[in-house]
């Protein structure tokens, strides 16, 4: 797939993007490390936000500017134009400047920059850093997925085969819900592994889980980037019709209900 709008294709402006969710990491991190009180503000919706995710955000939407000033850009933490506005856009960046904020709070290092490129609703690039760990989980159409250590060590990842007799799912560190509970005991024999933000979804990306169903409320931003790379890793993230999500194609930027599951994977919507 040829990315027309930048007359550039998607390998070429990969690194770019990559280099870009650094430079926010690396912001986002002078906060992290500050030795004072950090201020946590509620959004309407209750959700927190911090200097860190403000101050993310300018570096990210600054950057795209700079590197694709044609294509619109859509952040959690920008005013969000009314669907009347995006409805026109065909292709548009789609911005969690700091994925996991709760995790942030925390000081336990488990949340990321996730930057993805969506084409007619679909994510074509996706990158995920973890600025903690400093490890970059990226991938665009076409060109599988990869994942690069705090060693700068690159390797292609891939999702795992299901074996039902060694399940392993990724589950929420900050939000469960009686679904998600209901969900684990139908299943049935599995290994649980607890993670914030984006990071569940790398894990299936990189065959170290198997499912990670999120049966509560998330935004389009929380999943595009993930999507890509889940995609590219041989996976999918669907909603629970087993149909793959989709953007920007209504008001409301909530998604629906979701899982993330890897290769030879079973219908999951039937334990619902």
């Amino acid at each position: 797939m040829v990315f027309e709008p930048a007359k550039m294709s998607l390998s070429e402006i990969l690194p770019h993007v990559i280099m870009i969710a650094r430079e926010t990491g690396e912001e986002i991190l002078k906060y992290y490390e500050a030795d004072r009180q950090l201020e946590v503000m509620h959004k309407s919706d209750s959700t927190p936000l911090t200097e860190a995710d403000l101050a993310a955000n300018g570096v990210v939407v600054e950057s795209l500017g700079l590197l694709t000033p044609d294509i619109p850009i859509l952040s959690e933490e920008s005013t969000i134009p009314d669907f009347s506005t995006r409805r026109s856009w065909s292709t548009y960046w789609l911005v969690d400047p700091l994925d996991g904020t709760m995790e942030f709070i925390n000081q336990n290092g488990e949340f990321t920059v996730n930057i993805a490129l969506i084409h007619q609703h679909k994510p074509i690039l996706g990158v995920i850093y973890a600025p903690v760990d400093n490890v970059v989980y990226f991938a665009c159409h076409g060109h599988g997925a990869y994942k690069r250590d705090k060693q700068h060590a690159l390797e292609s990842i891939a999702c795992r085969p299901l074996d039902m007799d060694s399940l392993i799912i990724a589950s929420s560190r900050s939000y469960s819900t009686p679904a998600v509970q209901a969900l684990l005991y139908k299943v049935g024999h599995h290994e649980l592994i607890i993670k914030g933000s984006s990071l569940k979804s790398c894990l299936v990306a990189e065959g170290n889980a198997d499912l990670y169903a999120r049966l509560g409320p998330t935004s389009e931003w929380d999943t595009a980037a993930a999507q890509c790379i889940v995609e590219e890793a041989g996976g999918k993230l669907t909603d629970t019709d087993m149909q793959p999500l989709c953007y920007n194609t209504k008001d409301s930027l909530l998604n629906p209900h979701f899982f993330v599951f890897g290769k030879d994977s079973r219908d999951w919507s039937k334990l619902l």
